[in-house]
């Protein structure tokens, strides 16, 4: 099985974190991870192809927004809010009340 990559919370930079959350697809998934659960790659509803959701998951992942991990044949995804909020605080809090205002 390939290792999934994170970066480390403290390489994570600014302008990646708001490009990945500047996709509203990208912010929809973010805004369903929200309440701090955990959800099967599967169950997250993206309104979009497979392929495509997978590579707005790796973009969020990528730019540290998101982690995953595997268990057995599932891909987990959950939001690195408590790392995002220590190293940016209320950065996402506000991106997701103005999605909710929009």
């Amino acid at each position: 099985m390939r290792t999934i990559s994170h970066p480390p919370i403290e390489e994570v930079d600014l302008v990646s974190v708001l490009h990945a959350l500047s996709d509203p697809v990208r912010l929809d998934v973010v805004g369903q991870l929200a309440d701090g659960c955990e959800l099967p790659c599967g169950a997250i509803n993206g309104k979009v192809s497979k392929s495509t959701l997978s590579h707005h998951l790796k973009v969020l992942r990528d730019a540290g927004v998101t982690h995953m991990r595997v268990t057995g044949t599932k891909r987990m995804v959950s939001l690195r809010d408590e790392e995002l909020g220590q190293r940016f605080p209320g950065l996402l809090e506000s991106v997701l009340r103005c999605k909710q205002a929009a």
